[in-house]
């Protein structure tokens, strides 16, 4: 459990990291399908996956070398993280 509240300091840290996992929380999607129900540019939802990525967080279900058409899930890690937060009313 430590780890995974590291991971939500980090989560919560950004309201773009928040805003793209929670949008993942309810389905896999594209990253312009999350910029348009989040309201955040392209670029921050990008960079908010890369960063989620590089802590097993989110995952890509699309082969990598793909450039249109990539879509992101959840990791059932990023589900844990996603369930502690709703418990503690981390989330907005």
């Amino acid at each position: 459990m430590n780890d995974e509240w590291d991971e939500i300091g980090y989560v919560i840290s950004s309201n773009y990291r928040t805003e793209v996992l929670g949008c993942l929380a309810n389905g896999p999607a594209t990253p312009s399908r999350i910029a348009d129900e989040t309201d955040i540019s392209i670029a921050h939802v990008s960079r908010a996956l890369q960063e989620l990525r590089e802590r097993s967080v989110v995952e890509l279900l699309v082969p990598e070398d793909r450039r249109k058409g990539r879509i992101y899930g959840i990791t059932e890690k990023g589900d844990r993280v996603w369930a502690e937060m709703d418990a503690e009313n981390l989330i907005d």
